[in-house]
């Protein structure tokens, strides 16, 4: 499938608590919008504080009662291989923050296995891919994402996918498990680039002063393979949102306060 990149873009507030709200608003006025018109979305989650700070304030939002939430599919960029009470799964913590609050239906929730399902990340991955592959389109063995969430960690990871490391290079699959990952846990499961990429919009949600000097590499355009989210890059929309904190290596032209 042919891709359309954009130029990324970078839109900056005061704190980490104004920016999750930022982020929030942004993402129930487009679910309500779509909603309205009948059109199914499919959005991918990331994990971590900010992550969840976002789902969190759209929790709190009555905007979320504007959505027709059976018309929404949520998924998950990446999750850590553990027993489904673990603190650290992203999903239990999107849904305390938010799945649970709206009237969105079991089945469009579509987390990865816990490890007291799968045998293995490796048998994770397999069953997530095959889950991706049942919504998937005739150009893709995945949904068309609308939006694709990621944080970013100081040292430049989004996903599951670290620097330097094997499952950033790789294509040919649409989920892969990750072992011996340098941020505890340190087993996971994560989309592929590929996948990632895909989405028509990438928002990265990045906040604090440890995160300054990956976020700039990545807007200068640093490899990939040692920057990996200086390669997320969405179809239509590539759009940073930071914190003043994340913010001190951003150039001033990719500033874009109107978005």
């Amino acid at each position: 499938m042919a891709q359309m990149w954009t130029e990324k873009r970078v839109v900056i507030s005061p704190d980490a608590p104004t920016l999750a709200a930022a982020v929030a608003e942004r993402l129930l006025s487009r679910l309500a919008r779509r909603s309205a018109a009948g059109k199914t979305t499919h959005i991918a989650l990331a994990g971590g504080q900010i992550g969840t700070a976002v789902l969190r304030a759209a929790g709190d939002s009555p905007r979320r009662a504007d959505i027709d939430w059976s018309l929404v599919h949520i998924w998950w960029g990446d999750e850590v291989f553990t027993t489904p009470d673990d603190v650290d799964r992203h999903d239990s913590a999107a849904r305390a923050a938010l799945l649970d609050r709206v009237a969105l239906p079991a089945s469009n929730i579509h987390a990865i296995a816990a490890s007291d399902v799968a045998a293995d990340p490796d048998a994770a991955a397999a069953a997530y891919a095959d889950e991706l592959s049942r919504f998937g389109t005739p150009e893709q063995a995945w949904p068309e994402f609308y939006v694709c969430f990621l944080g970013v960690g100081s040292d430049g990871h989004v996903a599951s996918l670290f620097p330097d490391r094997v499952e950033i290079q790789l294509t040919d699959r649409t989920v892969v498990a990750v072992r011996d990952a340098p941020k505890p846990p340190p087993v996971r499961v994560t989309m592929t680039r590929p996948v990632i990429n895909s989405a028509r919009c990438v928002w990265l949600v990045v906040s604090g002063t440890d995160k300054a000097a990956a976020l700039g590499l990545a807007l200068a355009g640093a490899s990939y393979e040692t920057v990996p989210a200086a390669g997320a890059k969405g179809r239509k929309k590539t759009m940073f949102f930071v914190d003043e904190a994340a913010a001190a290596n951003v150039p001033a032209e990719l500033i874009d306060q109107d978005f």
